[in-house]
């Protein structure tokens, strides 16, 4: 089957985002159309993934409907209603399939991405080499690399919808948004990720840190977006993991390591990946869709 590039819907388009195409269905309702693009470094790259985008919507419609009693969300509350509808807009692209397509709530969304990190990796460990601090938090003296966390911590960042998302402390999105509504976030994302994480542990699944996005529907904070996916979290196979060290992954790490392996100097244009990234990747998309949701 072809991979998703661009979907092309008979409907209003209102944006294009690095990975997800979003068109209004009616007054209340938007479609969200998961596409097999894929981003890193906050650049979108040439190549797509074949397959993502299904097992992307799939794990964030699983998530959401596990954690729905840690926060409600932008499902409507009878999704079936749909069911007919995302068949007919599927058989309008070749390629395009159910699996690609949501239709949820409309939302305004909060400008922060609400990130967690339960392990010292990424941007995080860089940050705590130079300075002992991640996002504005102190942590201890001797820390590895990929090292646990004794509390995971709420380490929020701006939302670019082009170029780098960056970070921020928790003062600065207090600044953002609002103290109360700001400390809501932080309270709701590590609530989520401490269910989240629990639940992947008892399949041998490690979520390093993940991010989540937040909108208001009728003046409430609902999660939005994707949730737990491997384009948002770090999934780690816990029987092999080992701190000091870079973990292998099942998530788009894959990417970033082969795109730091050629010393991409991160802007526009990425470079074509070859194919055995492109396979290497799909696989561990595949293989932690099924780990989580079997």
């Amino acid at each position: 089957m072809s991979p998703i590039s661009q979907s092309y819907l008979d409907l209003k388009l209102i944006r294009r985002g690095k990975v997800r195409d979003i068109y209004e269905l009616d007054e209340r309702h938007l479609v969200i159309v998961t596409s097999d693009r894929l981003s890193a470094f906050d650049v979108v790259l040439p190549t797509p993934i074949p397959g993502k985008g299904a097992v992307l919507a799939k794990l964030t419609r699983f998530w959401m409907n596990k954690l729905a009693h840690v926060a409600k969300n932008h499902l409507p509350e009878d999704p079936k209603q749909f069911r007919e509808l995302t068949k007919d807009l599927a058989a309008l692209q070749s390629g395009l399939t159910t699996d690609h397509i949501e239709v949820v709530l409309k939302a305004n969304v909060i400008p922060v991405e609400c990130v967690v990190r339960g392990y010292l990796a990424g941007s995080g460990w860089k940050d705590y080499q130079q300075s002992g601090k991640v996002c504005g938090h102190r942590l201890p003296e001797g820390l590895q690399q990929s090292e646990w966390l004794r509390e995971p911590i709420f380490t929020p960042s701006t939302k670019a919808e082009v170029g780098h998302d960056q970070n921020i402390t928790m003062r600065e999105a207090e600044d953002l948004v609002g103290r109360e509504t700001a400390q809501q976030l932080e309270e709701l994302s590590l609530a989520l990720y401490l269910a989240g994480r629990e639940y992947a542990a008892l399949r041998g699944i490690i979520i390093a840190d993940t991010k989540f996005e937040f909108g208001l529907i009728d003046g409430e904070i609902r999660l939005v977006d994707e949730v737990l996916t491997p384009d948002s979290s770090r999934f780690w196979p816990a029987d092999v993991y080992e701190p000091g060290r870079d973990q292998p992954s099942f998530d788009k790490q894959i990417v970033r390591n082969y795109l730091n392996d050629i010393a991409w100097d991160r802007t526009p244009p990425a470079p074509a990946l070859p194919f055995f990234i492109v396979e290497k990747t799909s696989f561990a998309y595949r293989e932690i869709l099924d780990r989580l949701t079997r």
